[in-house]
């Protein structure tokens, strides 16, 4: 039995983008800083303003750093402070994902986590696609109590992690959402969603545009050397949210 709907939560990193997500029928944001780097915790200020202009649920993305999910204990005593910051900020959610040096998920971090957050729903993001054995990662999320599980099926997108991720569904027979997300597009909804039987996923539904600033100065780069132009902004698009619900929509 399907859904009656398809659900969409788009992530975010900006106010822009909030609003233009929810103005194209997002039904959920996943707020983070520097989509960048894969999405890190946002700012306190970010997750107030957003949730002044926004009326859906507003997930938060507590991840201190880019990089692997292996956590030292400075890093978990962050994480907990912000979750606690976050919730007194009207976080409606948030996401999370720890795993050991081995390949599993770190269960006692990640209860430690859901204490903090209580009475809060939590996601478990990406860091699932790192785990060893993605059954048994499963089965541990699930024990746990997670709301859902973020995944690409493991591999480098949803479309080509599209077998995992059926896999994961007809596995979870209901007890946890398995939620696709990695390179979404217009282009591959369609399959995804008739391929697996998700009935949420995940994109950033992101164009780019240009800066507005008149001085540019070519010679310096704020980050790496493989950082983001300097002069180009990526921002969710309204009318890109509304394709892909609409291509939702008609898969049912």
């Amino acid at each position: 039995m399907m859904a009656q709907s398809i659900l969409l939560e788009v992530c975010v990193d900006s106010v822009e983008s909030a609003v233009n997500a929810e103005r194209g029928g997002a039904g959920r944001l996943e707020l983070c800083s520097s989509l960048m780097e894969g999405g890190l915790t946002p700012s306190l200020g970010l997750l107030q303003v957003v949730k002044q202009y926004i009326k859906i649920p507003v997930y938060v993305m507590i991840r201190p750093r880019g990089g692997d999910f292996l956590y030292s204990d400075q890093e978990v005593e962050v994480m907990k402070k912000d979750i606690e910051l976050m919730k007194t900020q009207g976080a409606d959610g948030v996401v999370v994902g720890a795993l050991t040096e081995t390949g599993g998920v770190d269960a006692g971090l990640c209860m430690e986590l859901i204490a903090a957050a209580r009475p809060l729903p939590l996601t478990f993001h990406r860091a699932f696609d790192m785990a060893y054995d993605p059954a048994v990662a499963l089965e541990t999320l699930i024990s746990l109590g997670f709301e859902r599980v973020l995944t690409s099926g493991c591999d480098s997108s949803a479309l080509e992690g599209l077998p995992v991720i059926k896999r994961l569904i007809d596995q979870a027979k209901g007890r946890i959402i398995v939620m696709p997300g990695g390179g979404i597009t217009e282009r591959n909804l369609q399959r995804i969603l008739e391929g697996s039987g998700a009935e949420e996923f995940h994109c950033s539904a992101r164009s780019s545009r240009d800066s507005a600033m008149k001085f540019r100065n070519s010679c310096v780069t704020m980050g790496a050397t493989i950082a983001a132009p300097e002069y180009g902004l990526k921002v969710a698009d309204a009318s890109k949210v509304r394709s892909l619900n609409a291509i939702a929509k008609n898969t049912l």
